[in-house]
């Protein structure tokens, strides 16, 4: 559990190679270390994030975790609980995949839709019976603004963002009377590996700003934030602009 001062001491990380999820994961931390659990594909890119926080000073404990499988996604939150309480989870994985071919192709629409919904409320609802029992701790869900009005562009993967979004955002109103926090987080285009090669959206950051506006939000105890915080307002303007409008601009 967390500390008498309130410094998180275990955090759990779905996702477990996310640029943006590990960034987070850091600043959390604050310079303490902390006991993290990096759940993710086994492989090389998720032996070098657990060898990065060790060197750090991190104590690490690793979980393979496939989010298609969700089968197996009871048995892993399971073992991330199994030696303590955890203090946070960071719900940090998802694909962005061709969107052209996502809205053309039956087996690339799926997956789109099995990794960034069904495997979000796989685990959101195994997180929660979890941290209920507890009776304290928190989730970081990493939504994105794309599921604010889905655009031509990436009209699926915002589909599916929209839908992970909804899902934790009721989920904290659930998980409220149960001494349970989430918090929403909506980026827009950040640089990381997932998106490598795209050219840049107006506002893109890197991933240790959005961390360091996460984690801003997580102590201040709020339930949403936009990263960057600019971006509150382009989706107010965005949502309430009349359909022929929005159609017209290039997005």
């Amino acid at each position: 559990m967390m500390d008498a001062v309130g410094n998180v001491q275990r955090v759990l990380l779905l996702g477990g190679t996310s640029d943006i999820g590990l960034a987070v994961l850091r600043e959390l931390a604050g310079g303490r270390p902390v006991r993290a659990v990096l759940a993710g594909r086994p492989g090389d890119r998720l032996d070098a994030a657990a060898s990065d926080l060790r060197a750090a000073g991190h104590d690490v404990t690793v979980l393979p975790f496939d989010a298609e499988d969700v089968a197996s996604h009871p048995r892993v939150i399971e073992q991330a609980f199994a030696h303590g309480d955890v203090d946070v989870a960071v719900v940090a994985f998802g694909v962005l995949g061709d969107q052209e071919q996502a809205w053309q192709e039956h087996r690339a629409a799926v997956r789109l839709a099995q990794v960034n919904v069904t495997a979000a409320v796989s685990v959101g609802v195994e997180l929660a019976r979890h941290l209920s029992a507890q009776g304290r701790g928190s989730v970081i869900a990493l939504s994105s603004v794309a599921g604010q009005r889905p655009r031509r562009s990436n009209f699926v993967y915002g589909a599916t963002k929209s839908g992970m979004d909804d899902f934790f955002t009721g989920l904290r109103e659930a998980l409220r009377p149960a001494g349970v926090s989430v918090l929403v987080v909506r980026p827009g285009f950040v640089r990381t590996r997932m998106t490598e090669g795209l050219p840049a959206a107006p506002l893109a950051v890197d991933a240790d700003a959005v961390a360091r506006t996460v984690a801003r939000a997580w102590r201040a105890g709020r339930e949403v934030v936009y990263a960057p915080a600019a971006l509150r307002l382009v989706m107010v303007v965005l949502r309430l602009l009349p359909a022929p409008l929005f159609r017209r601009l290039p997005v």
